[in-house]
C-alpha cells in the first residue's frame, strides 16, 4: 500500500497508526471512518486497540480523596431526582450521586438511536447464538469475543443469563461510544473524576431480559470493592417499569456497604429483602421507576437496586449496562477499555 493511499484513506491510516505503536491514533482515525465504512474487522481490532491502549496513555492520578464535596444540586428531594439530559453536568451528576445515590436522566438518547441500539442488540445475540451452535454467522463480526482470561467464568455467566458483553460484539461497542460522545455522558464522567474514564469489559453488557429472570438486591460494591470510583449508565432501550421489568431502587446514598447473605438473600454476595424493608422503614425510599426508551439512570457502585420483576409484566426489556470506572483506582481483573 503505497503512502498516498493511506493518507487518503482513513481506515488505513489507522491501521498504519497502529502498527507505528500509536494507538490513541489509531483509535481516533478508526472512530472518524467507522460509521461510513462500516468494516466489522476493523471494528473489532478497534476493540482490541483500546484495551491495548489503557497501557499507552500516562493516566495521571485523580483526586485525593473520594467521591468529591459536591453541594446537594436538589435540596429537599427524598428518592431519585430526575433531569433532562440537556441539564447533564457533572456537578449535578455527582451531587445527586453524592446525596441521593443515583440521577435520572430523561431522554440521554432519542428514541430513534435507542431503537437503533435494541436492535443492535438482537443482532448481537443472534450472532452469539450461531456461534454457540456451530452455524455459519448470520451477521459476520457482530459476535467476537474479546480474548480476556480472566473474564471467562463471568463471559459464561453473563451469556447464560441472556446478556452479551458489549465489547463482543465490535459493532454495538462503537455505537454506544458514539451515543455516548453524542450525549456529552463521557466528557461529564471525566470531569466529575477528574481523570479520563475507562469502560469495563467485564461490567459492561448488551441486555434483553425476559419476564422469568430476576436478581437479588445487591450493590456492585461488594464485589467490585469499596474504593472504586466508579458511575455506571443504565440505559433504557424499550419503555420498562410497567409491563416490562425495569429497576428497584433504594433512592437514597448508602455510604457503606450493607450486610450481605441475610434477611433472605439468596446469595452470600446479595442484600435480603429483609433487610431492604428496614431500610424503608428508616426513611430511605424504595422506587420502581418507569422508563422510556432512551431514559437512563446513571450511579455507582454504593447503589443498592435489582431488577424489578412484578407480576403481570408481559414485555421483554431491553438495556446497556455501561461501568465506567477511573483509571487510577480500576478493579484490574475487568479488563479496561480506553474511551
Amino acid at each position: 500500500m503505497s503512502t498516498s493511499t493511506a493518507i487518503h484513506d482513513p481506515a488505513s491510516a489507522a491501521w498504519n497508526f497502529a502498527r507505528q505503536g500509536d494507538i490513541p491514533a489509531a483509535i481516533a482515525t478508526a472512530m472518524r471512518c467507522a460509521r461510513e465504512t462500516q468494516d466489522t474487522t476493523l471494528l473489532a481490532e478497534l476493540v482490541k486497540w483500546r484495551r491495548e491502549a489503557f497501557t499507552h496513555v500516562s493516566h495521571p492520578p485523580g483526586p485525593a480523596s473520594w467521591p468529591p464535596e459536591l453541594p446537594d444540586p436538589f435540596p429537599g428531594h427524598n428518592g431519585i431526582p430526575a433531569i433532562a439530559a440537556t441539564d447533564l453536568t457533572a456537578e449535578i451528576l455527582g451531587g445527586a450521586i453524592l446525596h441521593h445515590g443515583s440521577l435520572r436522566v430523561n431522554g440521554l438518547v432519542s428514541p430513534a438511536r435507542a431503537e437503533t441500539l435494541r436492535q443492535g442488540t438482537d443482532r448481537a445475540m443472534a450472532a452469539r447464538d450461531d456461534a454457540h451452535a456451530g452455524r455459519p454467522a448470520s451477521d459476520p463480526g457482530w459476535y467476537v469475543p474479546l480474548d480476556a482470561p480472566t473474564l471467562e467464568n463471568s463471559r459464561n455467566w453473563v451469556e447464560s443469563s441472556g446478556a452479551v458483553w458489549t465489547a463482543d460484539c465490535p459493532p454495538m461497542l462503537f455505537e454506544v461510544i458514539e451515543a455516548f460522545r453524542d450525549a456529552g455522558v463521557i466528557d461529564h464522567i471525566a470531569d466529575l473524576m477528574g481523570e479520563r474514564p475507562v469502560l469495563s469489559v467485564g461490567k459492561s453488557t448488551l441486555r434483553r431480559v425476559p419476564v422469568t429472570t430476576g436478581t437479588d438486591w445487591h450493590q456492585d460494591g461488594a464485589f467490585l470493592g469499596r474504593d472504586v470510583r466508579s458511575v455506571n449508565v443504565w440505559l433504557a432501550l424499550s419503555p420498562c417499569g410497567v409491563d416490562a421489568a425495569g429497576l428497584d431502587v433504594v433512592g437514597r446514598r448508602l455510604p457503606y456497604i450493607v450486610q450481605t447473605g441475610s434477611h433472605g438473600a439468596h446469595f452470600e454476595w446479595a442484600v435480603g429483602p429483609g433487610l431492604v424493608d428496614m431500610l424503608a422503614s428508616g426513611g430511605a425510599p424504595v422506587e420502581a421507576p418507569a422508563f422510556a426508551a432512551g431514559d437512563a439512570l446513571l450511579f455507582d457502585h454504593m447503589m443498592l437496586h435489582r431488577t424489578g420483576i412484578r407480576p403481570g409484566m408481559t414485555r421483554e426489556r431491553w438495556a446497556i449496562e455501561s461501568w465506567f470506572f477511573a483509571p487510577s483506582n480500576y478493579p484490574a481483573e475487568h479488563v479496561p477499555l480506553l474511551v
